[in-house]
């Protein structure tokens, strides 16, 4: 299995990055451990979007990790996936939006060129997943992935990947403790031990995931 790992963690403002720095390295060591060929990327590095494009039809897997800024994905990650995403374009990413000139009502979404990959996306929080499930409190109990990043996953879609479950990180500023990180480590590697362990995979093929969005 070959795994493109995506670090979004910009660097900016009060922001360093840190936490997902970390993150990214829990993944290689745990991919690595299973003996998964890896590549990575860090959008506040350069880069040529040309050569980001071949990471992406390169890999069986794409797994992004991002903070959420504002509601959104930093920008430096938008300028990644907007630049990289175009350079796919009729290059492994995507021929169009599917759709053709004698019937363009329907089909919309099914010119992707990346069929049989799949992605994961982690996100990091300050707001508590409190924030998510209770009554009344601010995101009215929608979940993190059929809000905020309902547009992320329908975005991977459209290239035609399927999608991994995710895992999303809560109260990382001002609940940051050791105690918090070491139980936040556990649960992900066991996350990861649960979609990605050899015993999972069926010659690259995931038998039991679906795609719900």
């Amino acid at each position: 299995m070959k795994i493109f790992i995506i670090n979004g963690g910009q660097q900016f403002a009060h922001s360093g990055g840190l936490f997902n720095n970390t993150l990214t390295e829990w993944t290689n060591t745990f991919f690595k451990k299973q003996g998964f060929e890896l590549r990575n990327t860090n959008i506040n590095n350069d880069f040529d979007a040309m050569a980001e494009a071949e990471n992406f039809k390169w890999a069986d897997i794409i797994i992004y990790h991002t903070p959420i800024w504002w509601f959104q994905v930093p920008n430096r990650m938008k300028k990644y996936i907007d630049e990289v995403f175009t350079a796919g374009h009729n290059n492994g990413i995507y021929s169009s939006d599917g759709r053709s000139r004698k019937n363009p009502s329907v089909n919309y979404g099914t010119g992707g060129l990346m069929h049989g990959k799949r992605y994961m996306v982690t996100t990091s929080w300050n707001a508590p997943d409190t924030a998510f499930t209770l009554p009344g409190e601010f995101f009215e109990q929608t979940s993190v992935d059929d809000g905020i990043l309902f547009g992320f996953h329908k975005m991977n879609k459209f290239t035609g990947m399927s999608r991994i479950p995710g895992f999303h990180f809560h109260d990382l500023e001002k609940n940051a403790t050791p105690e918090r990180l070491d139980n936040y480590h556990r649960t992900y590697l066991q996350h990861l031990e649960n979609n990605f362990a050899p015993e999972k995979l069926q010659i690259g093929v995931y038998t039991y995931v679906t795609d719900k969005i």
